[in-house]
């Protein structure tokens, strides 16, 4: 059986629970947004509508954050099953009201054997799967910064 823990985490769910708090922190920071957790927003395909609660996010300014720490597998190859939830997040903006900012806030994930980072690759092979008006922000936890992969316009 192969054990899946992040090295150094007491759990995954630890790591990710740390990681939207380096998140909360940074948006409170550096953007000077107040957040509210696990904001629900009503999102639905057709008639048929559900809650859906984003990791962070606020009517005023109108902001939803989706948080993912996610890595390289150990070897380098892309982690498809993560991968699968950040397709998952893009589908939620997607239902979203028009007048959110949207922005995927994913930890700054890079390996020895590749050339760019997760976002980075994420974005130049799913790149079809973004809506238009969603942002993908990558944090380095070491120096505390946050950079834009995807910008909101493009």
């Amino acid at each position: 059986m192969v054990n899946h823990q992040r090295l150094g985490a007491i759990s995954n769910a630890h790591a990710g629970r740390e990681f939207e708090a380096d998140a909360l922190t940074y948006f409170t920071e550096k953007e000077g947004l107040r957040l509210f957790p696990s904001l629900p927003v009503l999102l639905g395909a057709s008639e048929v509508k559900k809650l859906h609660r984003f990791d962070f996010g606020n009517d005023d300014p109108s902001v939803l954050i989706e948080c993912k720490s996610h890595n390289w597998t150990e070897s380098g190859n892309m982690p498809s099953a993560k991968v699968t939830v950040w397709n998952e997040a893009m589908y939620y903006f997607h239902l979203a009201p028009d007048h959110f900012r949207k922005i995927l806030f994913v930890l700054e994930a890079r390996h020895d054997r590749r050339p760019e980072t997760l976002a980075e690759y994420y974005v130049r092979i799913n790149g079809h799967l973004i809506p238009k008006g969603v942002a993908i922000m990558e944090f380095n936890p070491i120096s505390r910064a946050a950079r834009y992969v995807k910008t909101l316009g493009k």
